[in-house]
């Protein structure tokens, strides 16, 4: 594998210096870019597009032709996992993803499996030839879902408004959930350690639906199998450790066991005050985030004011990633991110 031309984004990371503040966009690639959107009608549809390696390439490779990103980020999807499980996944126009059998009944659960690697190889190959691409220009940052937020998509059948069967389980049957999400915990352990083998220099978890739960759930129910995740992690390289990500939305309130699982680094969603949790965990952590996606719709004026606002929130020194408190809107003017990119990169620089 190439040596990395740039390097800001592992070295914020592991918390080591930088010249400025590196940034990158969760969703960077995606429905906000014409040339993205002419990409997926080539391809047939969203998943289409996942499992062709050449196509992933080059969308993910388009954000970084447009604006001086960071990081790229493996074009795929969280339910990836689930589709291998057998659970039918398919992308039903304005609703989102949907899963043809979700987990309604003990017998399907019981019978659930750990999916061969096998079935996710256009993933694996997709990481490969994205680095391959990149030629070192910038980290690739492999992902998956959290064993809790892939569990709510598997009981649900798909996004929720309130989640009402997975937490009629996890209070009712909570043996049956624990079963959903040991074997999770181990496919998503397997998932990430071969994108880091095909070439992740990092990876990243995203717990999407992780704050909606009780401080007691959110423990038992998802951080217990976040740790588990990480712990299995085999994240040795030439260059050294493969940092690891955690992103638990509205998960502000535990920081500190959050930090605790052994990741590299904390996303923050937009609620979250970083001098606050710099204060409370910057010193065993990195921490990313976290611009409100709506400030994005605003002004360039406005945009530079509030990238200043965050930056001056973390404030001087080392270990922090620009980024969104959640994925980009597919309303965004791409003339904004160039803005928010060039801002990042003015006017953190005096920071370090």
């Amino acid at each position: 594998m190439p040596t990395l031309k740039n390097d800001a984004l592992i070295r914020a990371l592991r918390r080591q210096p930088t010249p400025y503040t590196p940034v990158w966009i969760m969703r960077q690639a995606g429905r906000y870019l014409p040339e993205y959107n002419k990409t997926r009608a080539r391809a047939g549809g969203f998943l289409d597009l996942c499992r062709n390696p050449d196509l992933a390439t080059e969308v993910t490779l388009q954000p970084l032709e447009r604006f001086a990103l960071d990081a790229a980020i493996v074009f795929s999807d969280i339910l990836t996992i689930p589709d291998a499980m057998g659970l039918g996944l398919y992308f039903a126009e304005g609703e989102g993803p949907q899963l043809e059998r979700p987990l309604r009944d003990e017998q399907a659960i019981r019978g659930l499996a750990i999916p061969d690697l096998a079935r996710l190889r256009y993933v694996f190959d997709a990481v490969r030839q994205i680095r391959g691409a990149l030629a070192g220009r910038v980290p690739l940052i492999g992902f998956a879902g959290s064993p809790f937020t892939l569990a709510c998509y598997m009981v649900e059948g798909g996004s929720s408004a309130d989640f009402r069967a997975l937490k009629t389980m996890l209070y009712a049957r909570p043996d049956l959930l624990h079963h959903i999400l040991d074997l999770n915990s181990r496919a998503v352990t397997d998932y990430l350690n071969a994108q880091i083998k095909a070439g992740a220099d990092a990876v990243m978890i995203f717990d999407t639906w992780g704050g909606m739960l009780s401080t007691p759930a959110f423990r038992e129910f998802s951080l217990t199998y976040l740790a588990r995740v990480i712990a299995g992690l085999d994240r040795a390289s030439e260059s050294g450790q493969v940092p690891s990500i955690i992103f638990t939305k509205g998960g502000g309130l535990w920081l500190s066991e959050l930090a605790a699982t052994g990741c590299d680094a904390l996303g923050l969603d937009w609620t979250v005050d970083l001098s606050v949790a710099r204060a409370t965990v910057g010193q065993a952590v990195a921490l990313q985030g976290n611009l409100d996606p709506s400030v994005l719709y605003s002004s360039p004026e406005a945009i530079r004011r509030e990238t200043q606002r965050v930056l001056s929130s973390y404030g001087a020194g080392n270990g922090h990633i620009f980024n969104l408190g959640h994925g980009i809107s597919q309303h965004t003017p791409p003339e904004h991110v160039a803005v928010l990119v060039e801002a990042v990169h003015e006017l953190s620089r005096p920071l370090h």
